[in-house]
């Protein structure tokens, strides 16, 4: 009977040991991985892509365009968050993540 606990004491000492090497585990893979994140900042008037499956009018298929037209950066709302319209001057009326856009190069 006191071996039994003796291993019960035991198991549970090397689950909080595994438990403590995970969570640093973590820490550290979260670490490498902000380091290499690059940040996209687009400022108004550039030109950009958006992101086409965001499109839900048109149907899209295996061999539809990944990018929408050039958009035209109107407005920052705030740090990856911006607000689009078209190169006629129509605003587009939702604010869209940095995430989904992309730079047009002429």
């Amino acid at each position: 009977m006191e071996g039994l606990r003796a291993n019960l004491d035991f198991i549970d000492e090397q689950r909080e040991k595994a438990k403590v090497r995970m969570a640093a585990y973590q820490q550290r893979v979260a670490k490498y991985y902000n380091n290499r994140v690059r940040s996209r900042y687009f400022y108004p008037g550039e030109l950009v892509l958006r992101k086409a499956q965001f499109n839900h009018h048109e149907r899209s298929n295996k061999l539809s365009p990944n990018w929408d037209s050039p958009y035209r950066v109107h407005e920052v709302v705030k740090e990856g968050t911006y607000k689009l319209e078209d190169l006629g001057g129509k605003h587009i009326p939702r604010s869209w993540n940095a995430e989904h856009l992309r730079k047009y190069y002429q």
